[in-house]
């Protein structure tokens, strides 16, 4: 039983209504009710495949598949395992077109809640805190596809009636979902990125009062800039308010810095690279909550390799979730559910799913269409590389910059080519796949997500299992991550190996 609804005490704590602490640890729900195209198999954006369904397949059968989709990703089962693994919360990221037609602004959908409410009424069976998220807001609040922005344009900033629309949404959920003690709380949007920032800082002001009129109880969880990354324009807090980082490493995907190999420098890279993202709420007293990370993991049949090179990326996994256990913050790992990428869980080669897109899917890959989890080592000698390098030759270096600033002039030209152009071309294909199916034939397909139809990640579960309740004080941090002021054990042991603690974690759970 809840005891109350979370809040913000004693500077950097979350506590019950007992006062009591809490730590949230746990995964979100991405690729679910804001679809990504790394995670679903698609190209391009939700709302450009939405589209081309109902083209395909007529309005009728369209929303009947995503209705299923949506039913079968996340079931009293999905909760149960989560639980098992000593979870206890869970980021639900939704698309506001769920909840709003663009040419209806302002009117919300109130069908639209359905699955929300859903996923929150499981939940809370299951002792889970949900912290609601919108991940897409009107307009694009960043210029990449994981806000379902199509263009890499992020009107939201420029148009004040993107962000009207935003602050009416979030008082019908804030007046939705008032009082209720499961929810632990609104993250109002995901990963912005405003070059100005003074936008954002304005909207978060809004957005605060707005929220706090209608449900002066739950807490926020707010992004820093620029996905998450960047704090250094924030001065002030609000109170009940913890602040989001998203601490992505390089190490964990193909071809960005290199491959861990557990050395000195890398690990000083990783510790460095978190605390430059926590220096803001470690100044002001705040909790931290980590609302993304996680490394992609390489498949058998792409790769023969991929045993030595996903033992690196959970090598890399366990040295940044002992810095979080030791600093004893909230997380949120992504994510849950996709087709073999970075889930906990993922779709197998022999579901229908699968056995239907795997063609397709492959060629994705082959084209390196993706922005995310992509390898383009393969075209870069012969295609991409000396387009790249034209652009450099053309464009003076004292304009080479352009926001968001992280990405080098190679991934704007990137995203723009083949993450946007490219995949419009694709999207009717894709579709096509599906036309002409049954109504039962697309309910096997949406089944295919289901908690029994999708393969459990051993590795990476059994590591979040090990740190969902790590405190601090763990005698087994010693063994994993210098303290500060003591020196690493000499007995330090393999990340593979079980120490006696997971053992008896492992038989409480059982």
């Amino acid at each position: 039983m809840a005891t109350g609804i979370l809040r913000v005490a004693d500077g950097a704590k979350i506590v019950d209504a007992n006062g009591d602490q809490v730590i949230l640890r746990g995964v979100a729900l991405g690729g679910w009710m804001m679809m990504e195209n790394f995670m679903n198999g698609f190209p391009g954006r939700e709302m450009q495949v939405r589209k081309a369904f109902r083209k395909v397949l007529g309005p009728e059968k369209s929303a009947f598949f995503f209705d299923k989709f949506l039913e079968y990703f996340f079931t009293d089962d999905d909760a149960a395992f989560l639980k098992s693994l000593g979870l206890n919360s869970l980021r639900v990221p939704f698309n506001y077109h769920h909840l709003e037609d663009d040419m209806n602004p302002g009117v919300i959908i109130q069908d639209g809640f359905k699955h929300i409410d859903r996923v929150v009424e499981i939940c809370a069976r299951h002792g889970i805190y949900t912290i609601l998220d919108l991940h897409s807001a009107p307009g694009g609040q960043s210029q990449d596809w994981h806000c379902d922005n199509p263009t890499g344009y992020a009107a939201f900033w420029d148009q004040k009636s993107f962000q009207d629309r935003v602050v009416n949404l979030w008082k019908t959920i804030a007046a939705r979902y008032r009082g209720n003690p499961w929810v632990a709380g609104y993250n109002p949007l995901n990963e912005p990125a405003d070059e100005e920032w003074t936008r954002l800082l304005s909207f978060y002001d809004r957005i605060e009062r707005a929220i706090r009129e209608i449900d002066p109880d739950h807490i926020l969880w707010l992004d820093g800039n620029t996905f998450s990354m960047d704090f250094s324009g924030f001065t002030k807090v609000f109170p009940n308010t913890v602040y989001a980082i998203h601490d992505y490493c390089g190490y964990g995907f193909p071809n960005r810095i290199g491959r861990y190999q557990g050395k000195p420098e890398q690990d000083k890279y990783i510790r460095a690279m978190y605390d430059r993202k926590v220096e803001f709420m470690k100044t002001h007293n705040v909790p931290i909550w980590n609302g993304e990370f996680g490394p992609i993991y390489e498949r058998e049949e792409y790769n023969p390799d991929y045993k030595v090179q996903n033992k690196e990326r959970y090598n890399m996994l366990e040295k940044q979730l002992s810095i979080y256990s030791a600093e004893g913050i909230h997380w949120s790992i992504w994510a849950y559910k996709d087709i073999n990428v970075m889930g906990m869980r993922y779709v197998p080669s022999d579901s229908a799913w699968i056995m239907l897109l795997g063609p397709f899917i492959r060629k994705k890959r082959e084209l390196a269409v993706d922005s995310w989890a992509y390898d383009d080592a393969h075209l870069q000698e012969g295609l991409f590389g000396p387009l790249h390098r034209w652009f450099e030759e053309n464009v003076p270096e004292k304009y080479s910059k352009k926001y968001p600033w992280q990405w080098r002039m190679h991934m704007h030209v990137f995203r723009g080519i083949r993450g946007i152009t490219l995949a419009e071309y694709l999207i009717p294909e894709f579709a096509d796949y599906f036309s002409g199916k049954t109504f039962e034939e697309l309910d096997e397909l949406a089944r295919s997500w289901s908690f029994a139809n999708t393969v459990g990640r051993d590795e990476l579960n059994r590591l979040l299992m090990v740190h969902a309740t790590m405190k601090p004080d763990d005698p087994h941090l010693v063994s994993v991550i210098p303290r500060a002021n003591k020196p690493q054990s000499n007995g330090s042991r393999g990340v593979f190996e079980l120490s006696p603690l997971e053992l008896s974690m492992q038989k409480a759970r059982a």
